[in-house]
């Protein structure tokens, strides 16, 4: 039988060419709704008690050069902007890892675009960064700091190095880190993902990420209707990617399990020995 004859009568079926759907989370952890709960009442607590909460995680990692940006964008007719054909990394213009963080109480974010790797310790100083330059001035009477997180990737909740540069970050600040991660395959429903990750996509969709100043500028452009106002900054500094926390060191950190799930939630309170340190 000839193709354009099966083609007709497959249409004639109902059938059509169709990309394949992402829907299928795979099997979900049993307390994965309680889980939900218990982040949306703590991070509901902090919120009345008038302590930050936020929310992070790194977007994927993007090559630097004029490489072909996914989307379109207006140009004149016949003129569309050239790009490389094959999407090689460049050696010398590298990557960028932008890593987020999202002030819940506020249409704010915060990105640090990093250039090496995307470990732990890029995680917490992204988040120090935020502290350092809005935080700090938004919450000058905070005692706590609430993060809701994944549980993979440079935040997962079973690295000990984030926990160690938690501890490193809760000494440096004389916060308290209240930690919360989302069910494993439930990353979709942090909140930075569609509330500054998803306006930063739309914002350089179709534009060629030609440099690491047009990351960042692009980044700190995006906004919206409703008011978001995003900040950005570069983070040329080099993280080791296998550092390895001791058994000492992981016991040396002064962290209490909650009660519901304590792999997933826990804080992490300042040492009186990082404190004495961090106010010299």
């Amino acid at each position: 039988m000839h193709f354009t004859t099966v083609a007709k009568l497959l249409r004639g079926l109902g059938y059509s060419l169709q990309a394949n759907a992402k829907t299928r989370e795979g099997a979900s952890h049993p307390d994965r709704d309680a889980q939900f709960r218990h982040i949306g009442e703590t991070v509901k607590a902090a919120l009345e008690a008038g302590e930050p909460a936020i929310s992070v995680d790194a977007k994927k990692r993007e090559l630097v050069g004029d490489f072909k940006a996914v989307g379109r964008e207006l140009a004149p007719k016949g003129r569309p902007v050239e790009v490389r054909t094959h999407d090689f990394k460049d050696k010398q213009l590298g990557h960028a890892i932008p890593y987020g963080v999202l002030d819940l109480t506020r249409e704010e974010g915060w990105v640090s675009v990093g250039i090496d790797a995307n470990t732990a310790q890029f995680a917490a100083t992204s988040i120090e960064g935020w502290w350092e330059h809005l935080g700090r001035e938004r919450y000058p009477q905070a005692t706590t700091l609430t993060i809701t997180a994944d549980c993979g990737g440079s935040n997962g909740n079973r690295l000990r190095l984030w926990k160690a540069e938690l501890q490193r970050l809760a000494d440096a600040t004389g916060l308290s880190v209240k930690v919360c991660h989302f069910p494993p395959g439930t990353s979709k429903w942090n909140k930075i993902e569609h509330r500054l990750f998803s306006f930063i996509s739309q914002n350089w969709r179709g534009k060629p990420l030609v440099s690491h100043e047009v990351i960042v500028n692009l980044i700190a452009a995006t906004s919206t209707r409703t008011g978001l106002k995003v900040y950005a900054r570069l983070d040329e500094r080099s993280y080791p990617r296998q550092l390895v926390v001791t058994d000492e060191q992981l016991a040396a950190v002064n962290l209490k399990g909650h009660e519901f799930h304590p792999e997933w939630n826990y804080t992490i309170s300042p040492t009186s020995t990082g404190a004495t340190e961090s106010s010299r």
